[in-house]
C-alpha cells in the first residue's frame, strides 16, 4: 500500500488492522530503527560529533558530511549511518501533511488533508482526509529543542524501594515507547521526522472510550502488576512487561489511551514507558524480577516449603 499523504509505502490503511506477517514487519522496522539510532551515535561519537541529547543526530539530511566522507574512512562510516538512518526515518516536511508552509509550528492551524482530532502533553492527532488513518505528530517539549515525548526517571522511594515520575525524554526513548505500543497495543508506524524534530507516526482508526472508565481489569494480558512494596509511580496502572528479554515500566494506561479497534478488541494507543532499572540495591526485587519473568503470577516472596518451615 501506498501512504495517501506522502507517497511512500505503508502497512496502516484507515480502520483496517494490519495482519500477522504486517505487525511482525512493522516491529521488525521498530528493531531495526533503535539498532541504525545506535550505530549512527556510535560513529558520530568517534568523529567527535557531540549530540545531546539525540535531536541533531535524529534529523541529519542525508548528504550533511557528504564532502567530508571524501578524504577519512571512518567519517564515510558516518555518512553510511546517516544513510542507513534516513531509509528508515526518511525525512518530510508538515507541508506534505496539509499544514500552511512558514516558519511557526502550530499544529492546531487548519490542514487541508487532516481532520483534527485532539492534542496532549506529548503529541497531536489527526485523522486522515484521504484514508482515515490516525496520524500522531509528537512535538518537541514546550521550552526545549532537545526534548520530547515522556519517560520515566527512577529514584529511591521512600515507602516503597522505587519511586517512578515521568518526565521529557529524548528521540531514542521516544522510538522506544512507539516500539512497544506497537507490540503491546495499537499497530504503529513510523511515517518520518521534520526538519524542525516533529515525529509522525500512524495508527488505524478507532473508537474512543468514555473517559473515566476504569481499565484496571481490562489491560494487555502481557502486563504484570507490579507489588505496591517495589514502586509507586505518577502515572496510571504502571506495569511490568517483557519484550525481547528486556524488562519495563509501562503506566498511563487510563482510558483515553485506548480505542475500541474495527473488530471490536480494545487496544493501548498511547503510554509512558521506560526500560526497568537494574536492581543493584534490591535482592528482593531482583529475586522477583527472576521469577516473574518466567511466571507472571509468581508472589513477592519465593514459596517456602512446608519441609523448610
Amino acid at each position: 500500500m501506498q501512504d495517501p499523504l506522502t507517497g511512500k509505502p505503508t502497512r496502516v490503511r484507515g480502520q483496517a488492522l494490519p495482519g500477522a506477517d504486517e505487525r511482525r514487519a512493522l516491529q521488525h522496522d521498530h528493531e531495526r530503527r533503535l539498532e541504525a539510532l545506535d550505530r549512527l551515535g556510535a560513529f558520530a561519537a568517534e568523529c567527535g560529533v557531540a549530540t545531546d541529547p539525540d535531536r541533531d543526530l535524529v534529523t541529519l539530511p542525508e548528504d550533511a558530511i557528504s564532502l567530508l566522507e571524501l578524504g577519512d574512512p571512518l567519517w564515510a562510516q558516518l555518512g553510511g549511518a546517516i544513510r542507513e538512518w534516513r531509509a528508515l526515518t526518511p525525512l518530510c516536511t508538515l507541508e506534505d501533511f496539509g499544514f500552511p508552509p512558514g516558519p511557526a509550528i502550530n499544529l492546531e492551524e487548519a490542514s487541508l488533508r487532516l481532520r483534527y482530532l485532539h492534542s496532549g502533553v506529548e503529541a497531536s492527532a489527526f485523522v486522515a482526509l484521504p484514508d482515515q488513518s490516525v496520524y500522531k505528530f509528537y512535538r518537541p517539549v514546550e521550552g526545549t529543542e532537545k526534548l520530547v515525548g515522556s519517560t520515566f526517571a527512577f529514584r529511591p522511594g521512600e515507602e516503597q524501594l522505587l519511586q517512578a515520575e515521568a518526565c521529557p525524554g529524548n528521540y531514542r526513548a521516544l522510538f522506544e515507547k512507539l516500539l512497544l505500543i506497537d507490540a503491546l497495543g495499537v499497530a504503529t508506524e513510523i511515517v518520518g521526522v521534520t526538519p524542525e524534530g516533529i515525529v509522525v507516526a500512524k495508527q488505524p482508526l478507532g473508537e474512543p472510550l468514555p473517559q473515566g472508565e476504569d481499565m484496571s481489569q481490562r489491560l494487555p494480558p502481557e502486563l504484570i502488576e507490579i507489588p505496591s512494596r517495589f514502586l509507586r509511580a505518577n502515572r496510571d496502572h504502571p506495569r511490568l512487561c517483557f519484550l525481547a528479554g528486556r524488562a519495563w515500566l509501562v503506566a498511563d494506561l487510563h482510558a483515553r489511551n485506548f480505542v475500541r479497534c474495527s473488530d471490536g478488541g480494545l487496544r493501548v494507543i498511547d503510554l509512558v514507558a521506560a526500560p526497568w532499572p537494574e536492581p543493584t540495591g534490591s535482592p528482593l526485587i531482583a529475586d522477583w524480577l527472576a521469577r516473574v519473568r518466567e511466571n507472571p503470577q509468581a508472589g513477592v516472596l519465593r514459596p517456602v516449603a512446608d519441609a523448610d518451615l
